[in-house]
């Protein structure tokens, strides 16, 4: 079952929207909260998409800001400052798609109780950290051990880190975004 209604999400879709649009007209964004349940603290990443390709991910893992401030800090960020990517140009801002992972609180979890699919990964170790969000190893075909070694590596840890001390911690998340028209594939 979904935490976020249909017009819920509708609304954190569109103010990802308008605070991607508003960093780059270099406009303040400044919103009321939607409702109570959009202002309870929540960690999330927006994840942007631009012809089916990932464009940018920005997130805020643990809860220190309202939801609905953390959707336009994030989208805002994932577009204009994700250092895997240039800056979205112009002409981007409307080809892309957004997609909101909402997350639950990390909990200590044993590697052998990581379930692909269901559970997102924070491996740390000797102040290092990596993090993937669930949908990633759906994405990649991974199973369960190479969704450990990865996040490992995410980390700058050796791959089997999660054999040898590291702390593995998982969440989960409710995630919703666009989809992506099909003709957009082929560009």
């Amino acid at each position: 079952m979904n935490e976020y209604s249909a017009e819920e999400r509708k609304q954190l879709l569109s103010l990802a929207h308008q605070s991607i649009r508003n960093r780059l007209l270099r406009h303040s964004f400044k919103v009321e909260a939607p409702s109570p349940h959009l202002a309870e603290l929540r960690g999330v990443f927006t994840t942007l998409h631009r012809f089916g390709k990932l464009r940018g991910c920005i997130g805020f893992v643990i809860a220190t800001t309202p939801l609905y401030q953390a959707v336009i800090d994030t989208a805002a960020s994932a577009a204009f400052e994700d250092p895997r990517f240039d800056p979205v140009q112009p002409h981007e801002v409307d080809e892309l798609q957004v997609e909101i992972s909402v997350l639950s609180p990390m909990t200590p979890i044993a590697p052998e109780q990581v379930e692909v699919g269901k559970h997102g990964l924070m491996i740390s170790q000797h102040g290092r950290r990596g993090l993937l969000l669930p949908q990633v190893p759906l994405e990649w075909g991974w199973d369960r051990e190479t969704f450990l070694s990865e996040t490992c590596r995410k980390a700058g840890l050796p791959p089997d880190a999660w054999r040898r001390g590291a702390t593995v911690e998982a969440f989960t998340a409710e995630v919703f975004g666009e989809s992506v028209p099909v003709d957009s594939l082929q560009q």
